[in-house]
């Protein structure tokens, strides 16, 4: 029996942020090291670097959300939120190599760089993957959706799009599942129309 492409998406979608939160907690220490430079344990400097890296941390994370979030949608967020993501993802891996890389030990650098690599790593994965799963989801519920309608009674991709059209106001945020509202087609069908729509707009 097939596992179903929600449920999958799901377990890649926790495996994924459990490999994240867990190479960012492993670059706490090292990131707290670099910003207290030797300074006394307990100290006001000290005590003041472990906010460093939940500080890039959170904001990586904050960017990484949105952008699985929109990604649902069939939306792409901007140049600031990438450039946002990865300069703090360059951000802890210059904090994490910097020692290992100034004392040229190469174990040290390996050690150092295996973590926010995977971070980088994962942060591009996760959304591409959920990219992909929700397009199989939509493909499958197409599938499912065509097989059971009514033999001779179809509906037209332009005429859910005439549909879309006549539903849509100045202040609708068009989006697939906007589109599946007012016209009733297929997951699959509904984010090309929502491009569609969206690419009128721009030009309307």
């Amino acid at each position: 029996m097939t596992e179903p492409l929600e449920r999958v998406a799901q377990q890649v979608d926790r495996l994924c942020w459990t490999g994240i939160l867990l190479g960012l907690a492993f670059t706490m220490t090292n990131v707290q090291q670099f910003a207290a430079a030797g300074a006394p344990a307990w100290s006001l400097r000290w005590c003041g670097a472990w906010l460093l890296d939940p500080m890039v941390s959170l904001v990586l994370l904050a960017v990484l959300r949105a952008e699985q979030v929109t990604a649902r949608y069939g939306i792409r967020t901007g140049g600031w939120a990438r450039g946002a993501k990865w300069f703090t993802l360059g951000a802890t891996y210059v904090m994490n190599t910097w020692e290992a890389f100034e004392n040229r030990s190469p174990a040290q650098v390996v050690l150092h760089s295996v973590p926010p690599l995977v971070v980088f790593v994962a942060a591009e994965a996760v959304t591409d993957l959920r990219d992909k799963l929700g397009a199989a989801m939509s493909s499958e519920s197409s599938v499912a959706e065509e097989a059971a309608r009514p033999r001779g009674v179809r509906t037209s991709s332009a005429e859910y799009l005439a549909m879309a059209r006549a539903a849509r106001t100045p202040e609708t945020v068009v989006t697939p599942a906007w589109v599946r509202e007012v016209t009733g087609c297929s997951r699959g069908l509904s984010s090309r129309l929502a491009v569609e729509l969206r690419a009128e707009g721009a030009h309307g």
